[in-house]
Formats: C-alpha cells, sequence, structure tokens
C-alpha cells in the first residue's frame, strides 16, 4: 500500500474538492464563483500532493510553455469572468500538460474489470486507441 504524508493527504483532498467544484460549476451553467473555487483548490491540491518545487517545473518547463499559458490563462479567464472561454482554454491546456500520462492511465483503466471492457467496445476503442498513443508534446 502507498502511505502519503499528512500533506499528501490534505492535496488529495484539495483536488478532489477542486475536481467537485469544477464538475459543478458547470453543471450549474458555467457558474464563476464555482469554477474559480475550483481551480484554486485543484491547483492548491496538486502543489500538495507533489510539492511547490516539483509543481512549478512542472508548469513551467520550456516544452510545456503553450500547455502552461493555455491552462493558466484559462484560469484568469475564469476568475475575470468569462467562464464558457475560461474553461474551454483551461481543458485544451490541461490535454497538453498531461498527454504523457494518458496512455499510463488508460493501460490502467484497461486492467480494471467493468471499465476496461467498457474501454473496449467498438466506438470506444479506437477512440481510446488514439488518445493513448498521443504521447508527445506538439
Amino acid at each position: 500500500m502507498i502511505s502519503l504524508t499528512d500533506s499528501q493527504k490534505i492535496g488529495m483532498g484539495l483536488t478532489g474538492f477542486g475536481v467537485f467544484f469544477l464538475f459543478f460549476g458547470m453543471m450549474l451553467f458555467f457558474d464563476t464563483a464555482l469554477l474559480a473555487i475550483g481551480n484554486i483548490l485543484f491547483v492548491a491540491g496538486l502543489s500538495f500532493v507533489i510539492g511547490l518545487e516539483r509543481t512549478f517545473r512542472f508548469f513551467f518547463q520550456r516544452h510545456k510553455a503553450k500547455a502552461t499559458g493555455f491552462f493558466l490563462g484559462g484560469v484568469i479567464v475564469v476568475l475575470i469572468g468569462w467562464p464558457i472561454v475560461g474553461v474551454v482554454l483551461e481543458i485544451y491546456g490541461f490535454f497538453l500538460l498531461f498527454r504523457g500520462f494518458f496512455p499510463v492511465a488508460i493501460g490502467f483503466i484497461r486492467r480494471v474489470p467493468v471499465l476496461g471492457s467498457l474501454l473496449n467496445l467498438p466506438g470506444i476503442s479506437s477512440l481510446v486507441d488514439k488518445v493513448g498513443e498521443s504521447n508527445n508534446m506538439v
């Protein structure tokens, strides 16, 4: 079993609440306040989980500058008050930032009994294969 420090446990909670607020904010027709809270909690939780220095190094690598710009720009646009445009920018930046992690996540999900069989359905498997093999930064 993986042992987590207290700060990592707090970070997991903050990240979970951040994802919840982001989802809930989108479900309530892109409520700006909920999306802003979700963004702040998500980034703070990520910082607690992997540490401030590693978070800074992850976001501000030279080859991830475009992805970081879109993600953090989307956060700023949401905070300014344009939630739909900001969320679109964030989603694009998120996919660019975490593109290298998708093959690992898809490989893990394929080993989960029920979810793995869902990913092998005819229409979904081709899409998942396309997402799973795109691990290069553009």
